[in-house]
């Protein structure tokens, strides 16, 4: 008979929360699912302090939830840095292990701190897609647009995270897939090789390519609501873009026609 895996003792900030599955995409990028407590809960775009215990202390970082809200487990879509303080670690988790999952999820990438409109694009690169997973698998997202783009850049094809379960899964699934047909654009570029649509997104908004390519109008602070989580030289280069176009930030307090997420896992 196998001895019980030892687990840590939680902190009161935490769940203790027992891993069910794991999926390594790339040797520099990973998820893993995880069990859920029945009382936590979250919305859509929210992240969570997430990590294991180390020497008797919890080694945490900010990781948004990939799952819907309305999923019995939490998925979690993380980098692999080989000197990272926790994603070293993270990243050698198996099935049955102990992570921590804290209690009170927060963050800005939520439809309530946007004005009304028309279109709403997701723009991540890298692990920056993690939030959006939960948004695009989110009903009432559908309620408040016409249009849901989820644009996602990464530097090599492979890294293109959940890239069938959105074209392929998704528009067949047995409740979603009415309600996102026509309304869903995936729109995926690669910046280091040969792919359909090559570039970074904002050199893409910029030129008017995305637009031009998705069959919609140029980007306008009139129909157009956008959410950012991605690197920081992204964030940046995408606020000033928007900016000159008269797009203001929105916040948890006031609503505005863009928002972005700062927290992002790069260790």
């Amino acid at each position: 008979m196998l001895a019980p895996r030892h687990k840590p003792t939680i902190p009161p900030a935490f769940n203790g929360e027992t891993v069910t599955w794991t999926h390594h995409w790339t040797d520099r990028l990973f998820s893993f699912r995880c069990t859920r407590d029945p009382g936590l809960r979250f919305v859509a775009g929210q992240f969570a302090m997430i990590g294991l215990m180390v020497e008797g202390k919890p080694l945490v970082r900010a990781y948004s939830m990939v799952s819907p809200p309305w999923d019995e487990e939490l998925e979690f879509l993380s980098i692999k840095v080989q000197n990272g303080p926790l994603t070293s670690r993270l990243q050698h988790v198996q099935v049955g292990d102990t992570v921590l999952i804290g209690k009170k999820p927060t963050g800005t990438l939520l439809c309530e701190n946007l004005l009304p409109g028309k279109t709403l694009w997701l723009l991540g690169t890298g692990t920056g897609l993690a939030p959006f997973m939960s948004l695009i698998r989110e009903p009432d997202v559908y309620e408040h647009y016409e249009k849901v783009v989820l644009a996602h850049t990464v530097r090599e094809v492979k890294e293109l995270a959940y890239r069938e379960l959105i074209s392929r899964d998704l528009p067949a699934h047995e409740f979603l897939g009415e309600m996102l047909r026509g309304k869903l654009l995936y729109y995926p570029s690669v910046t280091r090789e040969p792919f359909p649509t090559q570039g970074r997104i904002t050199t893409l908004l910029e030129s008017g390519q995305a637009c031009r390519d998705l069959g919609l109008p140029p980007l306008s602070v009139e129909r157009d609501r956008v959410m950012l989580c991605g690197s920081e030289a992204m964030n940046a280069d995408m606020k000033a873009l928007l900016e000159a176009r008269g797009f203001t930030e929105g916040s948890n307090s006031t609503p505005g026609s863009y928002v972005v997420e700062k927290a992002f896992v790069t260790k």
